[in-house]
């Protein structure tokens, strides 16, 4: 009875922010506030999908095995439903379920399949997308072959689909894998590129605030990345002032979760305290840092309300993360990692888990969300359209499907919820303690 308790509330909480608050026209695609943006990867490829291309990009682990998928070799760990999308758009494997029929995919190089992503997010009032722009591949190398043309072609591909659906988006830099030599003139030599050649700021979907286009720097000051203190504070303040022939942005900072103590995720040198604080919008990471509500509640408590209470203080905005779920078994198993390789390591709960973060942070004072992600399907926080049930997975495979726990759910269900957070929002102007009753009914 739970679960369908909460289709029912989810489905009533839908109709009442399609009424109430329906999502913004491109007209007023200024501001953050009282915005759901959701992390869009566009890393999917396919054998002849552009300029000769012949890998399977991020569906197996082994891009250059022109074999195809196989339930040995898939990477991901979540499947999307591609009704709607006709075949022609789509990628056919060898893959099958047990009644025979093929297993379709698809390629984000396809303009066609990114409208439809865009579709699903306008049809859910999703307010639009950050386009990740990973900076350790837009360039050439013998493991990613046209790896700029690919990047910028996706990147247009959302371009197009945003203003065709009347959604918002902005860029992202990820810096995950990039080299530490040249991560920082790699990223000014981009933005040129994207604002000069293909003048992408100038989109009336791009996101603005305060008229400056926004732009997200992810990465720096994690443990595990690239990036010296100097470099990345002369970059923020360029990027800021719009000096050394970069265009000016509203820079959000998609920071370690430990940024205000420079401890665990975080780099320890003192400089990063400053950096971290320079930013415009800081937006801390959250996904795999907890695996239950009791979980969600401490991080509300250990890091949320003090993280707002010091962005509040500083007069920077806060845009905490949201992700329904996590499962990276087939990433793992195929780079022989196989500790960590567990199947639905974070369960989904059929959006409980989603939508207790959700209230969590409404109701705690959050006037924005990043939701982690669209189509995330390596690490298993995808929210588009999914496979729903195990007889239409690949046979042989391991692989998770939204009724995985034990619901009965439509193929969007996580837009949906998605959906009814963006609402929820919009609503920046309910007091906390009203916003939780409606909330948790």
């Amino acid at each position: 009875m739970r679960h369908q308790t909460l289709i029912g509330f989810g489905y009533l909480a839908l109709a009442i922010v399609c009424v109430v608050t329906p999502s913004p026209s491109l007209a007023s695609a200024e501001g953050l506030s009282g915005r759901l943006i959701l992390g869009y990867q566009g890393w999917f490829g396919c054998p002849g999908d552009y300029a000769g291309n012949q890998r399977w990009q991020h569906w197996v682990i082994q891009e250059k095995d022109k074999s195809g998928p196989t339930p040995d070799s898939i990477r991901v760990d979540i499947l999307p439903a591609v009704q709607g999308i006709p075949e022609s758009e789509l990628c056919r494997t060898d893959m099958r379920t047990p009644d025979g029929a093929p297993i379709w995919l698809f390629s984000s190089q396809n303009d066609k399949v990114v409208l439809s992503h865009f579709n699903s997010m306008a049809e859910h009032n999703v307010d639009g997308a950050a386009v990740q722009r990973f900076i350790g591949l837009i360039d050439d190398r013998p493991d990613n072959p046209q790896g700029r043309e690919r990047s910028d072609h996706m990147i247009e591909n959302v371009r197009a689909a945003a203003e065709s659906t009347n959604r918002v988006f902005f860029v992202t830099y990820d810096v995950s894998g990039a080299p530490p030599s040249t991560v920082i003139s790699d990223i000014r030599r981009d933005w040129q590129h994207l604002t000069k050649d293909l003048k992408l700021t100038s989109s009336p979907a791009y996101l603005r605030v305060h008229g400056k286009p926004v732009l997200e720097l992810w990465g720096f000051g994690f443990t595990d990345r690239p990036g010296s203190p100097p470099e990345v504070a002369q970059l923020i303040g360029d990027l800021k002032a719009g000096r050394s022939g970069l265009q000016a942005t509203a820079l959000i900072g998609g920071v370690p979760t430990n940024w205000r103590t420079l401890t665990g995720d975080s780099r320890e040198e003192a400089q990063w305290a400053d950096i971290y604080r320079s930013y415009d919008v800081i937006s801390p990471w959250s996904v795999g840092r907890f695996d239950s509500d009791q979980g969600a509640d401490g991080f509300l408590r250990q890091h949320v309300i003090p993280d707002l209470a010091e962005t509040r203080r500083l007069g920077l905005g806060y845009m905490p993360v949201i992700f329904p779920g996590f499962s990276w078994y087939n990433l793992q198993s195929r780079r022989g990692e196989p500790q960590k390789a567990v199947l639905n390591q974070i369960p989904r709960r059929c959006g409980n888990f989603l939508w207790h973060q959700v209230g969590n942070l409404l109701a705690g004072g959050a006037n924005m969300l990043y939701g982690a992600m669209f189509d995330e399907m390596d690490e298993g926080t995808a929210m588009l359209p999914s496979v729903t049930r195990s007889d239409k997975l690949p046979q042989g495979a391991k692989l998770l499907y939204l009724n995985q726990d034990g619901c009965f759910l439509p193929a969007d269900w996580y837009l949906s919820v998605a959906g009814a957070a963006a609402g929820f929002t919009r609503l920046s102007q309910v007091p906390p303690r009203q916003l939780d009753a409606v909330l948790r009914p």
